[in-house]
């Protein structure tokens, strides 16, 4: 079942928690309604993929607009498909948001409990993960590509929030629009370390369908992560979305042979 619903031709909001949490934002980006042309037409979101630095940031603007999250608020981080993540504040807003240079460095997860401040990564098939804990107020994102999936970052944030004092049967997460099974073909060398940290689990999220050749599920991947972490199954929503076969709708870094945009995640509490 799909969870989200359509803010604009520009956005998709996560249905359930727009309507349980009013003072929340928690929206992706689609491809649709920006200026940049080329390959990154037209909301391309990614200040790192060659586009105009003016167009990326009148375009991040417009989004900020349109989901009533302003740009100023937003920090970003500068991901490198790893697996750290990163506490952030008021005093971050605006990192990353103008100049790449500028992003968290080297990393590719962040939380908050401050309002105010718009967790924003960007992604173009990796899976995007967003949580929110209505009581304390946290809320996190995390890029999980399948080298950030294999190192657990899903996992990492449920022990970010516990070690935040986060109550985590209250917590919940959103595995938000990617690539799916359908267009992600990957090696044995990846399933091999997706089997390491599935180490315990019997159910696997893929299937060979040649020799050494395997369809990936990244979103199950990440579940059963979230799952393995602590979270219960009903703690948990997922977007039926492919980034690939939704060409009209999402940037696909696999689909458009790496010369592609960016959309965007962001979550935060409106103060």
């Amino acid at each position: 079942m799909e969870i989200m619903t359509s803010i604009s031709s520009s956005a998709l909001k996560v249905e359930e928690w727009d309507k349980a949490f009013p003072s929340l934002v928690a929206a992706f980006s689609t491809k649709n309604g920006g200026c940049s042309s080329g390959d990154f037409l037209s909301l391309n979101t990614g200040l790192h993929v060659k586009d105009r630095e003016e167009d990326v940031v009148y375009n991040r603007s417009c989004l900020g607009n349109q989901i009533h999250a302003p740009l100023s608020k937003w920090v970003l981080a500068d991901q490198v498909h790893g697996s750290k993540i990163q506490h952030v504040s008021a005093g971050d807003c605006g990192r990353g948001t103008l100049k790449y240079e500028n992003a968290i460095p080297d990393t590719d997860g962040l939380w908050t409990t401050d309002l105010n401040v718009f967790l924003s990564l960007c992604y173009a098939d990796c899976v995007p993960l967003l949580f929110v804990e209505p009581t304390s107020r946290f809320v996190g994102a995390a890029h999980a590509g399948w080298k950030g999936t294999v190192q657990n970052i899903a996992g990492k944030m449920i022990l970010e929030a516990q070690n935040a004092g986060v109550d985590i049967d209250q917590l919940q997460a959103v595995i938000g629009p990617s690539i799916g099974p359908c267009c992600y073909i990957v090696d044995e060398y990846v399933i091999n370390q997706v089997n390491n940290v599935l180490a315990n689990e019997k159910q696997k999220p893929y299937q060979e369908i040649s020799d050494g050749q395997f369809r990936l599920d990244l979103k199950q991947l990440n579940k059963l992560l979230l799952l393995q972490a602590g979270l219960k199954g009903q703690q948990i929503l997922s977007s039926i979305l492919c980034t690939s076969c939704e060409d009209q709708l999402f940037f696909s870094h696999r689909r458009d042979r790496g010369k592609t945009g960016r959309m965007m995640a962001v979550i935060g509490w409106k103060g």
